[in-house]
């Protein structure tokens, strides 16, 4: 190519292209076709300047992007030389903020997996390998752009082996951040009263202890994890009492993906490496008490080194839960776990990588259905619709349980890890830090903060003390406007009938709603119908305890209930106390909660516990039981009466039919979805509208979903499916809402 004197052009490259091996990638190429410049990261992404025509370079970018980039935009503009390059080099890069993708953390890549596995490799067994396809990445940032001097790896030095190949541009480690070997890197330690080991020994103790059925709490790249035996049924049982987890799942880390259907080893295998939910048969020989009572089990496979070496010590699924006592947030600190886990754990296999930024487990159906978005996926940035153009700086804070915010401008949107519930003091205390910094990263500052309806949420306090305007948003408009902008409903599509069904969320007038048929488009909601709102008996207990959802249900639409069965595990209860308090109106507010609902019936099949031990327990075990049916011929039905659902006829017909527990909880789902296909039909012919949105957490019941969906097959129907359906979408569907007014305004 012909060199022209002094001039040349620079290159603006957007997307994920830090912490990726992209420089490198840049310079391989630019040796191959003998250019002329450099390359660089900066706050805006990667900057490449070539003195030569850069048409063949372009061309050829695209083609073979390392595992983990993904080029967005590539912008040209003149450039002048003051000095012409004599070669094609990698420029010091800038500190600043970023207004590119950061790179979530990867899972061990298949390269450096063989390497820790070859003996005579200087990384052979090395719990902390890496290279620019794996490792750690969001949870060890301090600051952009994506250089070692800006992450926790900045406190070891390179040897002068590493540093020759972080250095040289043929290396698979080149500009590695994270990299690192036994002689400069990170190392293993053990703590077990009073017992202490390092490196290989503290991973031989660990595994020792595991195989004399102890529990141990084990570092990760995100946080820690409480380790088992998983066949072990008395190592399970000692877990579950020592963290007062009496029955919510447990994820398995399994020691390959043999047996396992497809569609759940395509999700294993990739870089986010999430847990899958499969049904238990696929996983052989674990203990009961994995999953009780329920028809599904998250499993895992090996996401970081260190637990790949555990796997093959054990060669046996190992329980890998959140570390962290019950109702607190998960520690991320070596000092906060000791604190915190001494009382669960036998022996704690610590390492000395601080962790940034608190990452749980994600958490996927087998279908790619989204539970919880977090390791592996967090923090992609997500497109806005079309339409959404120049967004002003937005801060979301989303829903007080299973709590994201959301950061929107421009045309994208970055949601936050899952941090959970924001009635714990430390969860709030992780909440303000994670923002903190994707705020410092993404140079974002906000010109409107966006929040919930709810007044007495923690998230609505936070935004009254903000000092910027507020402006609030309807839970279940929130609910459907997430599910419109994952499908990429563009902002002048129109109207959708939309179906959000939940526990429960602040709607209109100060009502609590969670069993909603609305019009909805990203400005406006309007209610069409629904459920009845029934007593919340006992008001914030009644999520906790189910016969309590039973009995206002009965007072409400069934004046002879107690001649029936199904009833009888009221008389264990002091009911007539509560009937009095529902009847007057004391701390019994009406809601129109599906997931009450469900309760109430879980309630009378005797499906679920008296009191429950997590959330959505009950409805878990309805659908588990009525998963054991493969449908049945009934005569139950939830008409309509006018523009709510009959629960008087349902709770009538339901009650009266004599069928076994499997049919009846099948049934129900049956029922309940026709009822609400036949309104959200009614509702859509009515307006000639022919997109249905349906959301919420109670939509995360694949039994009900797939009831719907065979009732409305005519229409063209969006499901939550690269966002949770429940409150982890809210702060996206918040930014939406709140993007769409502010453009109208405009």
């Amino acid at each position: 190519m012909t060199i022209n004197n002094h001039s040349g052009v620079q290159l603006r490259i957007r997307g994920k292209v830090q912490g990726v091996g992209f420089r490198p990638y840049v310079w391989q190429l630019a040796q191959r076709l003998q250019l002329h410049g450099d390359v660089c990261n900066d706050g805006d992404g990667v900057v490449v300047r070539i003195q030569e025509d850069p048409a063949e370079f372009i061309a050829q970018l695209h083609q073979h992007c390392p595992p983990l980039a993904r080029i967005d935009s590539v912008e040209s503009e003149p450039f002048a030389w003051t000095q012409p390059p004599a070669d094609f080099s990698i420029r010091q890069s800038a500190g600043g903020t970023m207004n590119t993708q950061i790179v979530p953390d990867a899972a061990t890549c298949p390269e450096c997996l063989v390497e820790m596995n070859t003996p005579g490799e200087r990384r052979y067994r090395y719990p902390f390998i890496n290279c620019t396809h794996c490792g750690p990445r969001f949870t060890i940032i301090r600051a952009m752009p994506y250089d070692r001097p800006f992450t926790v790896m900045a406190s070891f030095p390179l040897c002068a082996q590493c540093d020759n190949e972080y250095r040289d541009p043929y290396d698979r480690r080149f500009h590695a951040q994270p990299v690192a070997c036994p002689a400069c890197g990170p190392h293993l330690e053990w703590f077990s009263a009073g017992e202490r080991a390092e490196k290989e020994e503290a991973l031989q103790a660990a595994v020792s202890r595991l195989k004399a059925g102890g529990i141990v709490a084990v570092k990760g790249i995100g946080g820690f994890h409480l380790v088992c035996d998983a066949r072990n049924d008395d190592a399970v049982a000692l877990l579950r009492l020592r963290k007062h987890r009496p029955a919510k799942p447990l994820a398995v880390m399994l020691p390959g993906d043999d047996g396992l259907p497809e569609p759940a080893r395509r999700l294993l295998t990739t870089p986010a490496a999430p847990i899958v939910l499969v049904q238990k048969r696929y996983v052989a020989a674990l203990s009961e008490g994995i999953a009780p009572g329920l028809t599904e089990v998250g499993v895992m496979l090996p996401a970081n080194p260190l637990q790949h070496l555990l796997l093959q010590e054990m060669n046996c699924p190992l329980v890998m839960t959140s570390g962290n006592l019950s109702g607190r947030p998960p520690a991320i600190t070596n000092a906060q776990a000791l604190e915190d886990l001494h009382e669960i754990a036998d022996g704690f296999l610590l390492h000395n990588r601080e962790i940034v930024q608190r990452m749980d487990d994600s958490v996927v159906r087998d279908s790619g259905e989204m539970l919880r978005r977090s390791r592996g996926y967090v923090p992609d940035a997500v497109a806005l619709p079309p339409g959404f153009h120049d967004v002003p700086p937005m801060l979301c804070l989303g829903a007080d349980l299973k709590n994201t915010f959301c950061l929107v401008r421009g045309e994208q949107a970055v949601i936050s890890q899952h941090l959970g519930d924001l009635s714990d003091d430390g969860i709030q205390q992780q909440w303000r830090d994670a923002l903190r910094l994707i705020q410092n990263i993404y140079d974002f500052t906000p010109q409107r903060i966006v929040h919930d309806a709810h007044p007495g949420y923690v998230s609505s306090q936070w935004a009254s003390e903000m000092n910027l305007p507020t402006e609030t948003v309807l839970h279940h408009h929130a609910h459907a406007a997430a599910c419109l902008a994952e499908h990429g409903w563009s902002l002048d599509g129109g109207d959708v009938i939309a179906l959000t069904l939940d526990g429960i969320g602040m709607g209109e007038n100060g009502a609590l709603w969670g069993g909603e048929c609305l019009r909805v488009n990203y400005r406006e909601c309007e209610h069409l119908g629904g459920l009845p709102a029934v007593a919340l008996a006992g008001g914030d207990l009644a999520a906790k305890q189910p016969w309590r959802n039973l009995l206002a249900q009965c007072l409400r639409f069934v004046p002879d209930w107690q001649r029936y069965p199904e009833t009888s595990v009221l008389q264990h209860q002091n009911w007539n106390v509560l009937a009095r308090a529902i009847e007057r109106g004391i701390n019994a507010p009406l809601a129109s909660s599906c997931g009450r609902l469900f309760d109430a019936v879980a309630a009378a099949l005797q499906c679920a516990p008296e009191s429950l031990s997590y959330e959505g327990e009950a409805a878990c075990a309805l659908e588990a039981m009525a998963s054991q049916c493969a449908g049945v011929e009934h005569p139950v039905t939830v008409p309509l009466d006018g523009n709510q659902l009959d629960l008087a006829v349902f709770w009538q017909q339901w009650l009266t039919w004599q069928a076994k527990p499997a049919e009846r909880a099948w049934a129900f789902h049956d029922a309940l979805a026709r009822g609400f296909a036949t309104l959200m039909r009614l509702q859509a012919e009515e307006r000639g509208i022919k997109t249905l949105v349906f959301s919420g957490g109670v939509m995360h019941n694949r039994l009900l979903s797939a009831r719907l969906a065979f009732y409305l097959h005519d229409f063209t129907l969006l499901f939550p499916q690269r966002l949770p359906a429940g409150d982890g979408g809210l702060s996206l569907g918040q930014g939406v809402i709140a993007a769409a007014r502010a453009l109208a305004q405009k």
